[in-house]
């Protein structure tokens, strides 16, 4: 099969240090090319891939300081995909709705993953394109007064043999944040979990321009590089190294989470997750299993006194059985099958199988 993936240009694929969505484009587009697939990678120009790559700009638009308007570049991307669509049999877009009027204009099927959240903005897009095949990354993500063509939820997975297992945490013991310095991850709320339980804690993550005076008023002031550290962005060694050392991750999140690929690093590395019950974090973790489910700050203290409870082993197993690459491109095979099933169903004169050397016919 012919397939474009097309991924945001914000950060480059694979990222040096956060972008959960770009790792997760990486790993798919990768094993796409493993099984035969013949796929053209849309990606900032310092992405690498074993795919095709194609960019309109040389490098990640975040560490470029000379770009001052993202959206045009977005828009560059997206013309060059959509000139080029005879060419695939499946576009796969992961721009959350910027994608959507240029996909109606063509014949070739887009797949939309939605990565991020809803807002009342988006959402008269949505609404506009609401029959075009939609991919949730958790059921908890869907937003059903949409009426959006849900084909499949397809969980976010991740190179389970590229993650060290931990079967130990470090001495002496700590807790550990990882993602986003935001309101909406909670990292003001991990600090308050850590002081209240006098524990040691290791926060890392990068600082958007949104959140700069977030950083600047409620957590800086906090940090003292003794009982609560802040290490700046961590690379995938220093991730897995972090999380795996600690006695527990804590997610205390404050928004519904569409997925948090930190979870299920996290028990990829042998530690389980403190985190709020809120969107996706009770299809990513087992409750008393592999982490705990908690309503409050205080289930959360409490969590923490019982974390030892919980096996290690455990955690590994679940992410190795749920959230592989493995099974996360065979939920997007499926999904492109059926979206060429149906369109061979209305067209007659198109039909693509999914797997090695697959060709239009």
């Amino acid at each position: 099969m012919r397939i474009a993936q097309v991924a945001p240009l914000s950060e480059r694929v694979p990222p040096l240090t956060y972008g959960g969505i770009e790792l997760v484009v990486s790993l798919l587009t990768d094993e796409l090319v493993r099984r035969g697939h013949e796929v053209t990678l849309f990606a900032s120009g310092d992405s690498l891939s074993l795919a095709e790559l194609v960019s309109v700009h040389p490098r990640a638009l975040r560490l470029d300081p000379n770009v001052k308007e993202r959206g045009i570049y977005e828009m560059l991307q997206l013309g060059l995909v959509y000139e080029r669509a005879e060419e695939f049999d499946i576009i796969h877009s992961h721009l959350c709705c910027s994608s959507l009027p240029y996909a109606n204009l063509v014949k070739t099927p887009t797949i939309h993953t939605l990565h991020g959240i809803f807002t009342p903005d988006n959402e008269k897009m949505f609404q506009h394109a609401k029959h075009q095949p939609f991919v949730s990354i958790s059921d908890a993500q869907r937003e059903l007064k949409l009426g959006l063509n849900y084909v499949k939820t397809v969980y976010n997975g991740i190179d389970v043999s590229s993650y060290k297992f931990h079967a130990q945490p470090e001495d002496p013991p700590y807790l550990a944040f990882l993602g986003r310095i935001s309101p909406e991850k909670g990292t003001h709320l991990a600090i308050a979990i850590a002081k209240q339980t006098g524990w040691h804690l290791k926060i890392a993550g990068k600082v958007d321009v949104v959140d700069v005076e977030y950083f600047e008023q409620e957590i800086k002031p906090q940090i003292d590089g003794k009982q609560i550290e802040y290490l700046g962005e961590a690379n995938h060694t220093q991730k897995n190294a972090l999380m795996g050392g600690a006695v527990a991750t804590l997610f205390p999140i404050t928004w519904r989470e569409p997925f948090g690929l930190v979870m299920v690093e996290s028990m990829a590395a042998g530690t389980p997750v403190i985190a709020m019950k809120l969107g996706s974090t009770t299809e990513v973790i087992t409750h008393e299993k592999t982490g705990f489910l908690c309503n409050n700050i205080e289930e959360c203290i409490s969590a923490v006194d019982r974390i030892t409870e919980l096996d290690r082993y455990t955690c590994r197993k679940d992410v190795e059985n749920r959230f592989s690459l493995q099974r996360m491109t065979d939920g997007y095979e499926a999904v492109y099958q059926q979206i060429m099933e149906e369109r061979f169903a209305n067209n007659g004169h198109v039909r693509t199988t999914v797997g090695l050397g697959s060709r239009r016919s």
